[in-house]
């Protein structure tokens, strides 16, 4: 699919609000990437969380193999582009299955002094 330049201008100002919503120090941003996640999402708010989280085996590339290859006239090795590689080069915190994802984001949000709405069930003492 092709970002046209309305979606590309999207991007910028999607990111410059993003900035203004992290610089309250009680917020924090996290970002669920998914397979495939390519273009304009891994080039702006797709990496701009405070916690990055990635399911297993993700497609996560800024272009496609192909194009890559097209442009540069070198080939990508094989698996470069896979969730698993890139966490081993720290462009990831946390690669979670989606069955577990739900745990780990209360434990986040715990963490970050964050409660679920309904109160009830979680009274603090």
């Amino acid at each position: 699919m092709q970002e046209g330049s309305l979606s590309l201008m999207q991007m910028a100002k999607i990111s410059s609000s993003l900035i203004d919503y992290q610089l309250n120090p009680k917020l924090f941003y996290v970002s669920i990437l998914t397979s495939p996640t390519t273009g304009g999402v891994t080039a702006s708010f797709g990496m701009l969380g405070d916690i990055i989280i990635v399911k297993p085996n993700a497609y996560i590339a800024f272009a496609g193999k192909r194009v890559i290859e097209q442009t540069l006239n070198k080939t990508v090795p094989e698996g470069s582009q896979v969730a698993e590689y890139l966490f081993q080069k720290g462009l990831f915190d946390l690669i979670v299955p989606r069955n577990l994802l739900k745990s780990v984001l209360s434990e986040l949000f715990k963490l970050h002094a964050f409660f679920p709405l309904n109160q009830k069930s979680n009274k603090i003492k």
